[in-house]
């Protein structure tokens, strides 16, 4: 339903008030994915397109940031799972590696919404403060736990890295990943190469394998829905 046309929602039958909180979840969600600006979402809308009075919000959520937020883990542990599958069965830390990569930059293509609402930014920090994104650490460690394992993985590296030198070497790949999502997402009108070569071309740039070997990993790789 838009929140254009929307209309007044039948009360839930006393006790099933969590599936009104989903609904609102799942509108939040919807209206942070589709707004030209984000930022700008208030309570009123979440209640339109639901079609209940804001008031009605408040037995749920505090306020909007707690809304946003509630939304914002969901997003995080959706993506975490989807890269979690993806690697699940791989045979080797290098495809692991790329399972967990392949299925986070396709996820991010496929979504541009849902990716926007989680890494792109221009919220107000009284709405979602930098805590609000911790939920984003595991998808970040997965990543520095994978490298470290796919680069220890060759001989010529076996001189382990400390920890601060992984986490930022899982830090670089990440940011180059994201930079990938971000820019095609933004210009997909350009003549972009084949995305799985990009990610391959990107993977081996960080573990120093060749192109060749991780791109028929990354075709192999289970495409998430």
């Amino acid at each position: 339903m838009s929140s254009e046309g929307a209309v007044p929602r039948r009360r839930n039958p006393r006790g099933q008030g969590q599936v009104l909180k989903a609904e609102l979840v799942e509108a939040a969600a919807r209206l942070l994915a589709t707004l030209e600006r984000p930022e700008t979402l208030t309570l009123r809308q979440v209640a339109r397109e639901v079609g209940v009075a804001p008031a009605s919000i408040y037995a749920h959520f505090p306020d909007l940031g707690a809304l946003i937020q509630h939304v914002l883990r969901l997003r995080y542990e959706e993506l975490a799972a989807v890269m979690r599958t993806a690697a699940d069965g791989a045979e080797g830390p290098l495809a692991d590696l790329v399972a967990r990569c392949a299925a986070y930059v396709h996820w991010g293509v496929d979504h541009p919404g849902q990716y926007r609402t989680l890494f792109g930014g221009g919220m107000p920090a009284e709405l979602v403060p930098t805590n609000a994104h911790g939920a984003g650490e595991e998808l970040l460690g997965s990543v520095v736990a994978s490298l470290a394992d796919a680069r220890q993985d060759q001989p010529e590296h076996q001189d382990r890295r400390g920890p601060e030198q992984e986490w930022q070497a899982g830090l670089l790949l990440w940011t180059a990943l994201h930079g990938l999502v971000a820019l095609y997402n933004a210009h997909g009108n350009m003549p972009w190469p084949d995305l799985t070569d990009l990610i391959a071309q990107t993977l081996a740039l960080h573990t120093g394998r060749p192109v060749d070997a991780i791109v028929e990993l990354a075709r192999t790789a289970d495409r998430p829905t």
